[in-house]
């Protein structure tokens, strides 16, 4: 059975706290795993949350600052530890190759595992598979920085009544899927599209607009917000977001779950997050995250 869901290892921004773990995330899409942004105590947040080095297909780095990257070292070597048998590639701002190579080699250790590195310089697709096209986009932070966006191909929806008043029935159904057309009657007269899903990561940044196109039309958006709205000075000072802007960038975008996430060890009470985000206008699915919490990807329309 195919699940899609972000599995959230920590929601820390610069420091843990007794209760956040330093930043990772984790997609489970079908059959694949695309880990984001792990810091330090990463792996062991793996472990709590049930996903395996085996379960790693990509690895997308948005900029390296340590508490996005520091669990670089561990999750490479834990990988090539268990000998995963199958590619992973790893994406990160070209930038900061030499940090990369300093993390994938930080200590002795035995390669079983090729890595295959595809660093990011520009905007634009990364990847285009059957079940995804991942791209991404810069942002603006003290240092470069890129978000990152997963789309779905659209599909066909099929509409019994108009294949019954077509006449279109049993294997013939599938054979108008194959072909396109069965005695004269096209696909799309039986069928309409099924917009593909969308889920984007937005991390350190402030309001700029790769934020905007990341975010356009996501069912599922996960999303800095370091700062509450009072403190937006420091949050422009510093690359970052608050509450009150990251659902407004949903809201306008037509996200369908918002994620908060990457908040300040300066506030204790999440509560006043979730505030922010609704008298900001957000009105759809919204979560604050907490460590090891797993968010499904809504379903299709």
């Amino acid at each position: 059975m195919s699940v899609r869901e972000l599995v959230i290892l920590g929601t820390a921004s610069q420091v843990p706290t007794r209760h956040r773990n330093h930043n990772g995330y984790l997609l489970r899409w079908d059959g694949e795993g695309i880990l984001f942004d792990p810091g330090e105590g990463t792996q062991r947040q793996m472990l709590r949350a049930g996903v395996a080095a085996h379960d790693l297909n990509r690895i997308c780095v948005t900029h390296f600052h340590g508490d996005h990257s520091l669990g670089l070292a561990g999750v490479i070597q834990r990988i090539n530890l268990d000998r995963v048998p199958h590619p992973v590639t790893a994406h990160y701002p070209k930038s900061g190759q030499r940090f990369f190579d300093r993390l994938r080699y930080a200590t002795a250790y035995r390669e079983t595992v090729g890595i295959t590195e595809s660093p990011v310089s520009e905007d634009g697709v990364l990847a285009t598979t059957p079940a995804y096209t991942l791209e991404t986009h810069k942002l603006s932070h003290p240092v470069e920085s890129y978000g990152y966006r997963l789309t779905e191909p659209d599909g066909r929806r099929m509409l019994p009544d108009r294949l019954a008043a077509q006449g279109i029935k049993g294997p013939d159904v599938g054979r108008i899927q194959r072909e396109g057309t069965v005695d004269g009657v096209s696909l799309d007269d039986v069928s309409e599209v099924r917009r593909g899903q969308r889920f984007a990561f937005i991390m350190d940044t402030r309001l700029c607009d790769g934020v905007q196109v990341l975010a356009e039309g996501c069912d599922l958006l996960a999303i800095e917000s370091t700062f509450l709205d009072e403190d937006e000075q420091l949050a422009v000072d510093h690359g970052h977001l608050t509450a009150g802007q990251a659902a407004r960038v949903a809201q306008e975008a037509g996200v369908r779950h918002l994620v908060l996430t990457h908040f300040s060890q300066r506030y204790s009470e999440p509560e006043e997050f979730e505030r922010q985000a609704r008298a900001a206008g957000f009105e759809g699915e919204l979560t604050v995250a907490h460590d090891l919490l797993r968010v499904p990807v809504p379903k299709r329309r």
